[in-house]
């Protein structure tokens, strides 16, 4: 059996400490080198921007490592990557962007390619030409960072330029396009910047902007109109042409003014809707106070008399036409034009000068004046309306309301809600019926007897100069022999008149000039005796004395 061993007879370890180990200095280089590297990977995240990626329809001249994104001219970014997208419609551009254009991008901002652009609005992307296709920005208004974006098909017309944006409603498009110009008393202020068809299908939205500072002369009350194409009209100074400028006659364009008459708050709002009229006739045309609603029946063609014709009033403008059409009775033998007019009194009423000022105050506070006087114009003067011809070229006509004394009595009935007007026709259909009658009479004439007739006296006429030749020509041949033959011989009487009386060797003259000699000497000799009896008076009685030796 073996015997127990106590813990104090064990053997015990002792600790020898070992030799310290330095580090070797080759690895100093890869330290620093690892330090330096850590050191310009965390300076180069720090200033690295975020990676953005656009996706756009197509990626016409965008190349990976060469497209830049520019905002203002200024590059701000690079594409990195250009890669299709999912469902291989659309393709997918991955950029780089600087760090300090980080905040720039938000969720509402914009991206398209700017290429070289000719339009009739003007010619755009030039540079592109020599540095090749480039991505363009414009910042939006969010304050939320966004990191994908869908390019627009269209570089927008304005980005970053202060000014307003409004919106126009038009009937249709016409000759509008993105780009058209804008005008503010012919100045060109800004330009359309899209169109597009109003959500119920019936009208066109186009969006203008307005450049700073112009803006502010856009307010609730301005107009705007079409200034497209030519204006021009005929009047007694001749005709006046009128057009905004060279592009707008061909690009179209847009012009605006506030009216006169308008009350001014203040600027418009940026987004303010506003009616696009079709000119600026319309467009400024102010309105009425005061309209009153007619109607007038007519038994006879409407033929010429359109909508917005004027009605006029001895020559001056009183209201204008609001329909034209037909009214069917079935008791009555035919249907008869029916045209609807608004009548403004106060385009007349603001003509009254003079002793009628009071009255026009009066009749312009007061329906019940302005209806008691309109009776006795229709019932004691003979007010009619009727149809008038504008323009004999085109066949247009208007409303004219006229006085005639001699029709028949007429009484307007205030309590309809569009009394009736009574009217008189025009001399058009007279003046038509008259014409008829005229051609009537001429198709019933015998043309074929009368050119018979006519033929006959024809015949007859030669048959007379045949004769005339065959009888008179010969005795007329010898009348002109015998009258050459007199003129002749009066001829050379002349001649022989002229050598003996007017030659300068002629007889008459000879002897004309021997007398007219005599006549000198008699007068040379009757000058001598006057001046000696001047000298010696005493001779008429004593005579001449004899002159001594």
């Amino acid at each position: 059996m073996a015997e127990p061993y106590s813990d104090n007879e064990l053997p015990q370890a002792r600790v020898t400490p070992g030799r310290r180990k330095r580090i070797s200095v080759i690895w100093i280089i890869p330290i620093l080198a690892a330090v330096v590297a850590l050191g310009i990977a965390i300076n180069r995240i720090m200033k690295e921007g975020p990676t953005i990626t656009i996706e756009f329809r197509e990626a016409q001249g965008i190349e990976a490592g060469k497209t830049f994104i520019k905002y203002k001219d200024v590059n701000i970014g690079q594409v990195s990557k250009i890669e299709l997208s999912s469902d291989f419609s659309r393709v997918k551009v991955t950029a780089k962007i600087t760090k300090d254009a980080e905040d720039l991008m938000t969720e509402d901002a914009r991206f398209w390619v700017v290429e070289p652009r000719i339009s009739m609005s003007g010619v755009s992307g030039l540079s592109t030409l020599l540095s090749g296709n480039y991505i363009g920005f414009a910042e939006g208004r969010s304050k939320k960072s966004g990191r994908s974006y869908v390019g627009l098909e269209v570089a927008p017309i304005v980005s970053g330029q202060p000014g307003r944006e409004f919106l126009l409603t038009a009937a249709a498009l016409g000759s509008f396009g993105v780009g058209s110009p804008v005008y503010f008393r012919r100045i060109a202020v800004g330009q359309v910047t899209s169109y597009e068809l109003a959500p119920d299908g019936k009208a066109i939205q186009l969006k203008v902007f307005v450049n700073s500072p112009y803006e502010k002369y856009v307010n609730p009350e301005t107009r705007f109109w079409n200034a497209s194409g030519i204006d021009m009209s005929v009047g007694a100074n001749g005709v006046d042409i009128r057009t905004e400028s060279l592009v707008a006659l061909l690009a179209g364009g847009v012009a605006f003014e506030t009216p006169s008459y308008a009350k001014v708050d203040g600027p418009a709002a940026a987004g303010t809707g506003f009616t696009l009229y079709r000119d600026q006739a319309t467009a400024m045309k102010q309105p009425e106070a005061i309209a009153r609603k007619f109607v007038l029946y007519f038994d006879e063609s409407l033929r010429g008399l359109s909508v917005e014709a004027p009605v006029l009033m001895l020559g001056l403008p009183a209201g204008e036409v609001t329909a034209v059409g037909l009214e069917v009775d079935l008791k009555a033998d035919r249907p008869r034009g029916r045209v609807e007019i608004v009548a403004y009194p106060d385009r007349l009423i603001t003509r009254l000068g003079g002793a009628g000022a009071a009255d026009a105050a009066d009749m312009a506070r007061g329906k019940a004046v302005r209806e008691a006087y309109f009776n006795r114009l229709v019932e004691q003067q003979g007010l009619r309306a009727q149809l008038r011809s504008g323009n004999l070229l085109t066949g247009e006509r208007y409303v004219a309301l006229d006085f005639f004394p001699d029709v028949p009595e007429a009484v307007i009935d205030w309590n309809l809600a569009e009394p009736v007007m009574p009217t008189i026709p025009s001399a058009l259909p007279e003046l038509e019926a008259k014409l008829g009658s005229i051609m009537t009479k001429l198709d019933s004439l015998p043309y074929k007897a009368i050119g018979e007739n006519f033929n006959t006296t024809l015949e007859t006429v030669n048959e007379l100069l045949a004769r005339w030749d065959k009888d008179l020509t010969p005795e007329l041949k010898g009348a002109l022999v015998d009258m050459r033959a007199a003129m002749t011989k009066a001829d050379r009487l002349l001649d022989n008149a002229n050598t003996n009386i007017t030659g300068p060797d002629a007889p008459t003259q000879q002897a004309l000039k021997d007398a007219l000699d005599e006549v000198s000497r008699a007068a040379r000799s009757f000058r001598d005796l006057t001046d000696y009896l001047e000298r010696h008076p005493e001779a008429l009685i004593r005579g001449k004395d004899e002159e001594k030796n």
